[in-house]
């Protein structure tokens, strides 16, 4: 039997997805440590929590140790699996910086990020996971200037399918809004104040697609 789908509405949201920022690469010059140079997502949450707390020792003792060597890494891993997350991601190259992450809740707290690097004509741009690049595709572009919003969430959702991922994880469950939302730990960027809420409008898009199949399918029952 064919299921009619409903069409349903994009929000009308006040995102700003033609935002660009001016360079990604004025901190790095500067010499200015932030905090989307800590690999680990547990670390870096707790580094944030230092800062907003005020307690800078603990801040500045995360931040020093930005990427943990392989002994560390092995050693937070069997504390809990979820400190594994965002350790295994590939070192950055030289003049390189992280301009976006996404962090879901899996069992290791798996981390995606956006990688920029500038060359001399071109910005280079690639997404990398921990998995050596297994659940990624068309991981790689580059621009003369920095990316709008929209073109950032654009590459990054069409190299990296979270949504197959939510898809896989709450298909059998009705695609609860809370905890589609949950799955998602972390959304950020030091370079996008409104990264976060870009993504989550396109994850409530999807899931009013869903909502409104299932729908579909309990009246043609």
């Amino acid at each position: 039997m064919t299921v009619r789908m409903k069409k349903v509405r994009r929000k009308v949201s006040g995102l700003d997805l033609s935002y660009r920022p001016s360079s990604y690469f004025w901190a790095m010059e500067a010499g200015i440590r932030l905090a989307s140079d800590i690999a680990g997502a547990n670390r870096r949450a707790r580094y944030q929590s230092a800062i907003e707390q005020g307690i800078d020792l603990a801040a500045d003792a995360l931040i020093s140790q930005a990427v943990l060597d392989h002994e560390d890494r092995d050693m937070i891993g069997r504390i809990h699996p979820t400190f594994m997350g965002g350790e295994y991601l590939p070192r950055r190259k030289p003049q390189e910086v992280e301009i976006a992450r996404i962090t879901i809740a899996s069992t290791t707290q798996d981390v995606t990020c956006v990688y920029a690097r500038r060359t001399k004509s071109r910005i280079h741009y690639r997404v990398v996971d921990e998995y050596g690049g297994e659940t990624l595709k068309g991981a790689t572009r580059t621009s003369a200037r920095p990316l709008k919003l929209g073109q950032l969430v654009d590459f990054f959702l069409s190299s990296w399918d979270l949504l197959s991922g939510l898809d896989a994880n709450f298909d059998t469950d009705g695609y609860p809004r809370d905890e589609v939302h949950d799955f998602i730990v972390d959304a950020s960027s030091s370079f996008y104040a409104e990264f976060e809420s870009a993504i989550r409008e396109r994850v409530d898009d999807w899931l009013d697609q869903k909502h409104a199949q299932l729908e579909e399918q309990r009246d043609a029952a």
